[in-house]
């Protein structure tokens, strides 16, 4: 039996979707979590649930409600389509059925007031849902840009970040205004959406986290804090960030 006192938070799952190639389960369609999100969301006084795809908003409102929190995980592109844009590259195309299904669990969560953190490509996901665009490519389509993905150190990969004085980011950290994160994306917040608030950014520009305005806690962080680790003792603490979420679902849950 569940402790009581321990909030329940939701994963977004990520998505194999069919293919007979692949002989695990016969190439059947599976949802699935990465380890270090897991265990990151499970740290503290918390359960983690994986929240398969929601076919209807009935049922995402049954999983708002029953919720506590919502961590949108990382993986797949956002599908152009859902921003107004064609993907340049077929290889930029995203995944649109995963889209459909996180967004209406997002706007299940944003509708029942429950506290939101997005990671990278959740972090992008919200911007789109509230009307906001992406690049489809950094190294591409951002002038100047440094490398935020090698996929040859993978999570290992690190730079700076510069966090807004005054912001939320930087109260949760004791008023610092610069730290190292984790790197794995090509993709990037472009135009920002309705209520989104610029926290931090990269020395290129490319926007590293977001707050969305209102009384309900919705953030979003391009890193991974889940893989901090890989990065050493320089990459920025990823508890205080996680606390600060599980402390406003706890707010919410009264």
């Amino acid at each position: 039996m569940a402790t009581p006192g321990l909030l329940r938070i939701g994963i977004s799952a990520s998505v194999f979707h069919e293919d007979r190639s692949r002989t695990i389960f016969n190439g059947k369609p599976l949802y699935y979590v990465e380890r270090g999100l897991a265990r990151y969301v499970r740290s503290e006084d918390a359960l983690a649930y994986l929240v398969p795809g929601t076919s209807t908003d009935d049922e995402a409102d049954i999983y708002a409600a029953d919720l506590d929190g919502l961590v949108l995980s990382g993986g797949v592109d956002v599908a152009p389509r859902h921003y107004g844009e064609a993907p340049q590259r077929p290889e930029w195309a995203g995944d649109a059925i995963r889209d459909r299904y996180e967004l209406t669990l997002l706007r299940a969560m944003l509708d029942a007031d429950k506290p939101v953190l997005g990671i990278c490509r959740g972090h992008q996901l919200l911007n789109v849902e509230l009307g906001g665009t992406l690049y489809q490519d950094v190294p591409t389509m951002v002038p100047g840009a440094i490398v935020h993905r090698d996929p040859d150190v993978y999570d290992g990969l690190a730079h700076p970040i510069d966090i807004e004085p005054g912001s939320s980011l930087s109260r949760i950290y004791g008023n610092l205004t610069r730290a190292t994160v984790s790197s794995v994306h090509h993709q990037a917040i472009k135009r920002t959406g309705r209520g989104v608030v610029i926290e931090a950014r990269a020395a290129d520009g490319v926007i590293e986290a977001i707050r969305v305005d209102g009384p309900t806690w919705v953030r979003g962080v391009q890193w991974h804090p889940e893989w901090s680790d890989a990065g050493g003792p320089r990459i920025l603490d990823p508890r205080p960030l996680y606390h600060a979420f599980l402390a406003a679902c706890r707010t919410r849950r009264g």
